[in-house]
């Protein structure tokens, strides 16, 4: 029999919901700051509907008030829906995305949006969230720790074909996101093995980007042989693993710069060379980083002040109120804003970690670590790539940047995990 609504309600994880509501308000006022002009009419209530429709600004009021349509959607479905239909979602999904892939039109170079008369939508937002239950839904019938390698296979295959049809709509930034999802592996028992062998092949392709591959190879040489030295009873029985070891170091060392010329497309290489050395295209590629860097820094301890912000409101950073929303946050709110935004992403986190630790099933456990993995990985990144930490692959900042996709993907992945949490405390008051 279903609960009543005022049961319902008391079951929802409100203090999360209060900092949803929080950030997208800040999110709000910052795109309106990065879409200001100084020329535009002050009195917004003298324009038509189509003319503010112009503005990004209240664009984002009208995708704001679709998302709270969905959330009272999400949280009002019984929760063993999404349990039940995740596969069905998946692949809905997967055709969704082969669909975009033969209808979209190239914007910007990539075929990764439909468009809807009026409306874009980016279909690799919503697979984060089909992904998300679909591995959790696998993962809820098997163990990791003690599956075999026909499920690694299988649980990798769910894992790694959304990104994959994602690269070919020339979407990169989208497709990393899902490497996310290991952290959330790595809490349900997969090896730390493979967290440290990816960690150390990204550090050592890193390396052959920034010091001579000879001097790189002589170090991990000479590192193996002190490493002989020292065990050489336990090397001795490993010495064709040790080996082989070797020999893939040498190999990723010297086949960098295959992969860097012959792989990757001209713009993402760019991208990694700006990262390396940001003096490299200072009016091309750097340009965003350059002036984002200028915006942060110019904003001191306390910010310019709201809509006072001189590179924001000149428009020096090119795609401000989207990828780049967080040098708004920097040069208007200071070190103070973006300190509170921080903190407030990090509280969100461990909200969402919480909610995933209290759950009763693998399945919303799970699911719990995925959403906080892809939280995580967007704030990381985005907020990194403002500030020339990482290199510019072009994702929003969860909730505060503009965008009607984005907005609704990171509520559709929340407001599942409340809805799960809510049924569980319902389960345990009956």
């Amino acid at each position: 029999m279903p609960s009543s609504p005022a049961r319902y309600s008391r079951s929802i994880d409100w203090i999360t919901v209060g900092i949803y509501f929080l950030m997208v308000f800040l999110g709000w006022l910052n795109v309106y700051a990065a879409s200001y002009s100084p020329d535009a009419p002050s009195n917004a209530f003298s324009l038509s509907f189509g003319e503010l429709m112009q503005f990004n600004w209240f664009k984002q009021i009208m995708w704001i008030g679709t998302a709270v349509v969905l959330i009272v959607v999400l949280v009002v479905i019984d929760y063993k829906a999404y349990d039940t239909f995740a596969f069905g979602l998946y692949g809905g999904m997967i055709l969704l995305l082969l669909i975009t892939l033969v209808i979209a039109r190239p914007i910007a170079g990539s075929r990764s949006w439909l468009e809807l008369g009026p409306v874009r939508l980016q279909p690799a937002e919503f697979a984060k969230f089909t992904t998300a239950l679909a591995v959790s839904r696998f993962m809820a019938s098997t163990n990791l720790r003690h599956q075999n390698w026909r499920d690694h296979l299988v649980l990798a295959g769910l894992t790694l074909l959304p990104p994959l049809l994602i690269i070919a709509s020339n979407e990169t930034g989208q497709a990393l996101v899902f490497g996310a999802f290991l952290l959330a592996y790595f809490r349900e028992g997969m090896s730390p093995l493979i967290l440290i062998v990816l960690a150390a092949a990204g550090a050592i392709l890193i390396l052959a980007l920034l010091i001579p591959k000879l001097w790189l190879v002589g170090a991990f040489t000479v590192m193996l042989g002190l490493a002989f030295l020292f065990n050489s009873r336990v090397l001795r029985h490993h010495l064709p693993l040790a080996l082989s070891v070797w020999g893939i170091v040498v190999a990723m060392v010297f086949g960098v710069d295959f992969f860097f010329n012959n792989v990757l497309q001209p713009h993402q290489r760019k991208r990694i060379e700006v990262l390396i050395n940001p003096s490299a295209d200072p009016l091309g590629v750097g340009w965003n980083v350059t002036q984002s860097k200028i915006a942060i820094g110019s904003g001191g301890l306390v910010g310019k002040g709201f809509l006072e912000g001189t590179q924001t409101k000149f428009d020096f950073v090119p795609e401000q109120s989207t990828d780049f929303i967080f040098c708004t946050v920097g040069e208007e709110w200071g070190w103070v804003g973006s300190l509170v935004v921080i903190i407030l992403f990090m509280t969100l986190l461990a909200r969402v970690l919480y909610v995933a630790e209290r759950q009763k099933s693998v399945f919303g456990r799970t699911y719990g670590y995925c959403v906080a993995s892809i939280i995580f990985f967007h704030f990381a990144v985005n907020i990194g790539m403002t500030i020339g930490l990482a290199p510019v692959v072009g994702i929003p900042l969860p909730f505060f940047s503009y965008g009607g996709s984005s907005l609704w993907s990171f509520t559709t992945l929340l407001f599942i995990l409340l809805a799960i949490d809510a049924y569980r405390k319902q389960d345990l008051v009956r």
